[in-house]
């Protein structure tokens, strides 16, 4: 199984809502608060190709994108492929 990273910060609704589905999907995931951790943030911006907006979501070094993202592979069933 791959390694799921949630690049997220506080007071974000999307990022709770990304961590609700992965926990019901029973997805185990490492969280990166960039708000706490000294050069996350360059790191998520680096990785992610320049995009600010959190939350941020990687399958081991593929970029999914953010919450809305993660939800559409969900809906299409896609989830639990991508992450074998």
């Amino acid at each position: 199984m791959k390694t799921v990273t949630v690049y997220m910060g506080p007071r974000c609704a999307f990022c709770d809502a990304a961590k609700r589905l992965l926990t019901r999907n029973n997805i185990a995931y490492k969280e990166i608060n960039i708000a706490l951790e000294e050069g996350k943030m360059d790191e998520m911006l680096k990785k992610s190709k320049g995009r600010r907006t959190i939350p941020q979501i990687f399958f081991n070094d593929h970029h999914v994108g953010g919450y809305e993202e993660l939800r559409a592979l969900e809906k299409e069933k896609k989830l639990n492929n991508l992450l074998k």
